[in-house]
């Protein structure tokens, strides 16, 4: 198994509009035919400790059966559009990916 966690800080001045059309965007990536369950939120509302990190917009959690399933879902050609779709919209995104 292999889990792809990906955490976007979106550009200031995007409207709510723009933001939620993002998340959308973000959704539709679960439909990679690699992808075995997705989630899509905001960082969530837990008390602040110094371990937390909230300074992201968008988090995305895929997981897959193997690190090949992975490297599929890479080059599929809905990633590759999100990605040049969407692009634009952030300022930077981290990713962490765990076997």
């Amino acid at each position: 198994m292999l889990v792809h966690s990906v955490f976007f800080t979106l550009k200031e001045g995007l409207s709510d509009d723009q933001k939620s059309a993002f998340v959308e965007q973000v959704k539709t990536l679960g439909a990679i035919e690699t992808v075995k369950s997705i989630h899509v939120g905001s960082p969530a509302a837990t008390p602040d400790r110094p371990v937390i990190q909230k300074n992201y917009d968008v988090g995305l959690t895929v997981i897959f059966d193997s690190i090949e399933d992975h490297d599929v879902y890479q080059d599929a050609q809905a990633h590759l559009d999100f990605i040049e779709n969407n692009k634009d919209l952030w300022e930077n995104v981290v990713i962490y990916d765990v076997d």
